[in-house]
């Protein structure tokens, strides 16, 4: 390390799954860039959001402040539950960092991210008047769409979501949304100036609707997938909201067959991202400041992609709440942390590695930087994680996840419960066997406490694992 103060290069991806990572499908591997950064970092594998959405989980995330708390909890695209909490952009800013914000903007905060005076900030606004300058057709097209009706504020209303459909992107590669945030990321990386930066990142791939571009659409053949088991599957004895949420009616009205298609276009996003990830690394070590850059990976949420016959995010299951999370320090070891932690734990964590704050209030995480500096992780840890709603109010979901088991509660007061020793794909649900009692009972009361002091406004009912 040549410098004093380090820099900071933080990624995030939209909709990439915890196992995606080291991945390997027809013969090749899915995340090659993220894998060779992992064998760098401190590779945090149970790593879980706050929500499983967008704008909630993005704006936890920057704050360090929990969704009830923090009172973005849905898909607030206006800020109007938006606070006066400062992101760590801003603090980094304070701090005399050159901060740069390029990718799409899911963060709601007062003053607005783009309206706090950032050396750079590019959004999905800015890529919109680019692309609609060439002459690219960048919205989202009716083919893309599909109706689901959504509980909203207690009553059922028709709403529009991303289907599952694939299609080519039907102009260059290069103008694409993400290669327009690649390049300005590596302008940014390239300038010269005498204060560290702090470059945030935030590509939007994979996200739906799934329109890949060349050669990327072409990577995975459908037919040579390898699919997890339980596409197109639910579990034993699950709630019944949730064939009435969003992900179970996108997947309803998905062709059963067309799982492997679905598959093959997630997966040449991820590889597309991963490779743009790639360059912002390689840009690093040809400006040599690899080695004065801590780098952070980690996406928003997951997508279910046909597991327990759903799509898209917005439930509690791993494959839409667990996310790979990855921080690289020049001093750090590289270790693979086996221990619960959360994304409440990032902004702590950077204030510590960065000397840049303490903690505010509101702020419940904690620091991981001694498992990055190579101390041995805690053997337990507890996660959180709430689900309010897109739009607006809507269906509850409530979490708390420990080492071993999960334990989800609903606006219907049915509870779920998993083993996830022991029933990885979350399968089975104990919640209602009586000799799970105890432990549904005691993990009932730890969600419950942790949400209330959370400024929850969910009222919990007493019932547990009673599926009716």
């Amino acid at each position: 390390m040549t410098k004093e103060r380090l820099n900071l290069l933080f990624v995030m991806t939209d909709h990439q799954r915890f196992d995606s990572l080291f991945m390997e499908q027809c013969g090749r591997q899915v995340t090659p860039y993220l894998n060779r950064l992992a064998e760098e970092s401190c590779y945090f594998t149970r790593a879980y959001n706050t929500c499983p959405l967008c704008v909630p989980a993005r704006t936890a995330l920057a704050t360090g402040v929990y969704p009830t708390q923090n009172q973005v909890v849905f898909n607030d695209w206006q800020g109007q539950t938006a606070q006066p909490i400062e992101p760590i952009q801003v603090t980094l800013q304070r701090a005399g960092y050159r901060v740069g914000h390029v990718g799409v903007n899911h963060i709601q905060v007062i003053p607005n991210l783009r309206d706090q005076g950032l050396d750079l900030f590019i959004d999905q606004n800015d890529y919109q008047q680019w692309a609609e300058a060439q002459g690219i057709d960048s919205q989202r097209r009716e083919a893309d769409l599909i109706e689901v009706k959504e509980e909203v504020r207690g009553e059922y209303q028709a709403k529009k979501y991303s289907s599952s459909r694939s299609s080519r992107w039907p102009y260059p590669p290069e103008t694409h949304k993400d290669f327009y945030f690649l390049q300005r990321a590596l302008e940014f990386l390239r300038q010269e100036d005498e204060r560290p930066f702090a470059l945030f990142v935030y590509f939007w791939a994979p996200h739906p609707p799934l329109i890949v571009p060349p050669p990327y659409d072409s990577m995975y053949p459908p037919k040579d997938l390898i699919l997890p088991a339980n596409i197109n599957q639910l579990s034993v004895d699950e709630p019944t909201l949730r064939r009435l949420g969003v992900p179970a009616q996108l997947a309803e009205k998905t062709d059963p067959t067309k799982w492997r298609q679905v598959w093959s276009a997630h997966l040449g996003l991820v590889t597309m991202a991963d490779e743009w990830i790639g360059h912002l690394l390689e840009t690093l070590k040809t400006q040599e400041r690899y080695d004065d850059t801590i780098v952070v990976f980690t996406p928003d949420h997951g997508d279910h992609l046909g597991q327990h016959r759903m799509y898209q995010k917005m439930e509690m299951y791993e494959q839409a709440i667990r996310v790979p999370m990855l921080i690289r320090h020049p001093a750090g070891r590289r270790q693979t942390i086996e221990t619960v932690v959360s994304h409440l734990d990032v902004v702590p964590t950077l204030y510590d590695l960065m000397a840049v704050g303490s903690l505010q209030k509101g702020q419940i995480g904690r620091s991981l930087r001694p498992e990055i500096l190579g101390q041995k992780a805690p053997k337990e840890g507890r996660a959180f994680c709430q689900y309010s709603g897109n739009p607006d109010y809507g269906t509850i979901r409530r979490a708390i996840i420990t080492q071993r088991y999960k334990f989800i509660y609903d606006s219907n007061h049915q509870g779920e419960c998993y083993d996830l020793q022991t029933d990885s794909l979350e399968m089975k649900n104990i919640a209602g066997l009586p000799q799970y009692q105890a432990l549904v009972g005691q993990l009932y009361q730890e969600c419950r406490q942790f949400h209330r002091e959370q400024a929850d406004f969910f009222k919990w009912d007493e019932s547990v694992g009673q599926n009716r």
